[in-house]
């Protein structure tokens, strides 16, 4: 069965603290089985996981935290959302938990942080699988990093400040809202964007509803790793290592564009058909090959 129809129990609600902030995550149970750690992307929640989660409930310790500024976490306070600060989350998390090795499977944010976080402590991943998570195309982040010190942050002073004075988008109903998640991916089934959208939003005092997310999740920070400071980290994760793509999305093919060449012991799996998140356009396929890869 897929994590499309296997009936089990739903998970858990627990909480940690990382920064003194309040962390929300999903335990599913059987604390008896290897840990599979699940990091969502950005502006999405803990919930998003849930399908690959039934999938592989008996044979994993699944764990599913919700990021800081997302789901049903705290927003960080000052409105700072950088890559170091969910490392250190993830860090705490796994601390708490105490449970090591580790297998983590992260999308685009997530995915960043999985591979961050896998690179900083290599002895404690046994398996990684990271969806999009190397950032933008190459030439992309090119023309960001050829900006001055002095531009950067310039660009991120005027980007917190009208962040400041951005309000929550608030939807009359639940449909609108599932109007608008099926409009950020096209791929979802009727059923998906409903499962995202009820554990995606609020409901706030006037009837309407609200995503969960801190706007100030959107802003890029002045300081970015560069090119050789993100292959020195990919480079030290020692376990095997497997890249996802959808071939319909933005992220550019880590072969052609040579950035899976500073992984140890890494592959890349293309799925057709699929944009940004493939967990989500192919999610039979999907779950198949992640088995294949952590049966390996």
């Amino acid at each position: 069965m897929t994590g499309k129809d296997s009936p089990s129990l739903g998970p858990a609600s627990q909480y940690y603290i990382s920064q003194r902030l309040r962390l929300h995550y999903l335990d599913w149970g059987n604390a008896d089985k290897p840990l599979l750690l699940l990091i969502h992307g950005g502006r999405d929640h803990a919930h998003n996981w849930d399908w690959v989660a039934r999938a592989f409930q008996s044979e994993y310790h699944i764990v599913v935290p919700d990021l800081r500024g997302h789901g049903d976490s705290e927003w960080a306070r000052g409105g700072m959302y950088t890559q170091s600060d969910f490392v250190l989350d993830v860090v705490q998390l796994l601390g708490a938990l105490d449970q090591y090795p580790v297998a983590i499977l992260g999308h685009s944010l997530g995915g960043a942080i999985a591979l961050h976080y896998s690179g900083t402590y290599p002895e404690t991943v046994s398996k990684l699988i990271a969806i999009e998570g190397l950032g933008a195309p190459p030439e992309v982040v090119d023309r960001m990093r050829g900006t001055e010190a002095w531009g950067r942050m310039q660009q991120w002073i005027t980007s917190m400040q009208g962040l400041a004075g951005r309000r929550q988008r608030c939807y009359p109903s639940l449909e609108e809202a599932m109007s608008r998640m099926k409009q950020a991916n096209e791929h979802l089934s009727l059923d998906q964007a409903h499962h995202l959208t009820i554990h995606g939003v609020a409901r706030n005092e006037d009837g309407t509803y609200s995503w969960k997310f801190d706007n100030y999740v959107r802003a890029l920070g002045p300081y970015q790793f560069s090119e050789d400071d993100l292959r020195a980290i990919w480079g030290r994760i020692e376990c095997p290592t497997l890249l996802v793509r959808g071939t319909e999305s933005w992220a550019s093919d880590p072969v052609e564009d040579g950035r899976i060449t500073a992984f140890q012991n890494a592959r890349l799996e293309n799925f057709e058909s699929a944009g940004h998140w493939v967990h989500h356009d192919r999610l039979d396929d999907f779950i198949s090959c992640l088995r294949a890869f952590l049966e390996e």
